[in-house]
């Protein structure tokens, strides 16, 4: 695919690939995707959960195929011969999701996609990240890591790697945390906390935290309020490359380490986060990972 939005640094911007089911439309942001394919043969897995329809193997690489219509409750067409193979990479895992009917890439910028509230979208349930108004169609750009974790709980945070950390000491250090997902929220505080790092501020875009890292610079100094930023990359209103762009653009900020945690960790995407100054890339199940760095950051800065 032409993934040239990949090659461009903090603008804000990305590449929505927008699908049918059952005649509604849904989107998926195009950095996850590594090809379309037609249907194909699928060979089915005994015992599997319902909406995985089986594996099978382009390339010697053998992905995991996930029925989308039955994903998101919609009754099957008796022939699926014409589907589209959608197959994405994220969270470490290749996973092809079938889909009716592909309609092409929209390039967007975040702040054009609204973010459902909690009438479609409640927290713990919804699979809706963002809504997108194109033409006379509404996209709903979906949570495809969300839709994963309720196939296979096992791709979630993996909280044992925290108890594994074993008794640690409290550490007051202020982080600033980006985060859109309430879920993401609840279980990277929860973690973090159970690590000792218990002053977290909380904010679900880029924009909400940079707009408080101007407030601290303008009032007691960002030293006080922010010792570390944690961002997710696909947030509303301002992504977390482009909050990167602005913190290092920035005098009296540029200095804060940087750790992004997302599901899109893959080679594109860390070349992009290099280019801004990341000084981490984590990929979202490996909490115990994240732990490490900030505690080698914090040494670093002492």
């Amino acid at each position: 695919m032409d993934t040239n939005i990949l090659l461009e640094s903090g603008t804000n911007e990305l590449e929505v690939l927008e699908f049918t089911i059952a005649g509604n439309h849904y989107g998926i942001n195009v950095a996850k995707v590594r090809e379309i394919l037609s249907m194909t043969e699928i060979t089915p897995i005994p015992n599997s959960h319902p909406c995985i329809e089986g594996i099978f193997m382009p390339r010697d690489t053998i992905i995991t195929v996930i029925n989308l219509v039955k994903a998101l409750g919609f009754s099957e067409k008796t022939d699926r011969r014409s589907d589209m193979l959608i197959v994405t990479n994220f969270n470490n895992l290749n996973i092809a999701f079938d889909v009716e009917q592909v309609l092409g890439i929209h390039r967007v910028s975040w702040q054009d996609i609204v973010k459902p509230d909690a009438t479609v979208n409640a927290p713990g349930v919804g699979i809706a990240t963002g809504i997108i108004k194109k033409l006379e169609s509404l996209i709903i750009v979906l949570d495809f890591e969300r839709i994963v974790e309720e196939i296979c709980p096992e791709t979630s945070i993996k909280m044992s790697q925290i108890r594994q950390l074993g008794e640690r000491e409290r550490n007051n250090i202020p982080i600033v945390f980006a985060e859109d997902s309430p879920m993401l929220q609840k279980l990277v505080t929860d973690a973090l906390t159970q690590a000792g790092y218990t002053n977290l501020s909380i904010f679900a875009n880029g924009q909400e935290a940079w707009d408080k890292l101007q407030q601290l610079k303008k009032n007691n100094g960002v030293d006080y309020g922010a010792k570390c930023i944690i961002t997710d990359i696909e947030m509303p209103q301002m992504d977390g490359h482009r909050l990167i762009r602005l913190v290092r653009s920035d005098e009296a900020l540029k200095h804060i380490p940087v750790i992004i945690f997302s599901s899109l960790i893959n080679d594109d995407m860390k070349r992009k986060g290099e280019r801004l100054g990341a000084d981490a890339q984590i990929s979202k199940p490996e909490i115990g990972q994240l732990v490490q760095c900030i505690d080698n950051l914090i040494v670093s800065m002492e």
